[in-house]
């Protein structure tokens, strides 16, 4: 990778905390990004992605697809020259299985309060 070609880029997380900088070159696929925001996750945190598709990757204003290159999903390479690109990242929260949301929806019944007009 030439040195001139690599973008630095930092993760920022959904507290305000930073995963990198660190430098990519341009052919690398946003899929990549995600398994280095993964491996580099903070142990301390309580929402944890636990695969790539729990992860979106947010730069300027545009969700960034797993199949895209840094070159393709058009990230500022020339407008800062020397500067560190900041994406932000969105954790899906984690899919309620069926047992879930059957206790969920008798929990919601239990606790709906009525009215009676007399």
């Amino acid at each position: 990778m030439a040195e001139d070609d690599s973008i630095e880029l930092k993760f920022r997380l959904f507290d305000g905390s930073d995963i990198g900088p660190d430098k990519y070159d341009p052919s690398t696929t946003v899929a990549s990004l995600k398994e280095v925001i993964l491996a580099r996750w903070p142990q301390d945190k309580e929402i944890t992605p636990k695969t790539i598709n729990d992860v979106k990757l947010i730069n300027a204003g545009k969700i960034l697809e797993n199949n895209q290159t840094l070159s393709e999903s058009r990230v500022p390479v020339g407008e800062l020259p020397g500067g560190v690109i900041t994406m932000h990242v969105v954790v899906r929260p984690p899919q309620l299985d069926k047992n879930n949301e059957k206790q969920l929806g008798d929990a919601q019944k239990q606790s709906r309060c009525t009215c009676t007009i007399l």
